[in-house]
C-alpha cells in the first residue's frame, strides 16, 4: 500500500497560481494511476484530475485548460498546478491512486479569494 501526503495549499486571488504537491511513500510509486480530488465546504468529494503511467491526463471538464498534473517517479511526487483559479476551486484538495483507496490524508486546503 502506497502512503500519500498533501501540501501545497494556500490563499490565492482569484486568477493567481498555486501548483500542490502529494508526496508518495512505496518502491512502486510508478506503477501506480493517481488522480487529485477535491471537496468544497457542504459538498462531496470530487474527481479533478487524474495521470496514469505513462503521463496520460485527465481532468474534469471544469478545470480543463486552468490545472495541469504532472509526476515525477524519480520523487515519487504528483503535481498539480492550478492556474487561473476561481473562486469555485475552494476545497480542500487530496491526492489518491486510482481506483481510490479507503483511506484519504488530510488534504491540503486551497482559498481562492475574489
Amino acid at each position: 500500500q502506497v502512503h500519500l501526503e498533501e501540501s501545497g495549499g494556500g490563499l490565492v486571488q482569484a486568477g493567481g497560481s498555486l501548483r500542490l504537491s502529494c508526496a508518495a511513500s512505496g518502491r512502486t510509486f510508478s506503477s501506480y494511476v493517481l488522480g487529485w480530488f477535491r471537496q468544497a465546504p457542504g459538498k462531496e468529494r470530487e474527481f479533478v484530475a487524474l495521470i496514469d503511467r505513462s503521463g496520460a491526463d485527465t481532468y474534469v471538464n471544469s478545470v480543463k485548460g486552468r490545472f495541469t498534473i504532472s509526476r515525477d517517479n524519480a520523487k515519487d511526487t504528483v503535481y498539480l498546478q492550478m492556474n487561473n483559479t476561481r473562486l469555485e476551486d475552494t476545497a480542500t484538495y487530496y491526492c489518491n491512486v486510482i481506483p481510490p483507496m479507503n483511506s484519504w490524508g488530510q488534504g491540503t486546503q486551497v482559498t481562492v479569494s475574489s
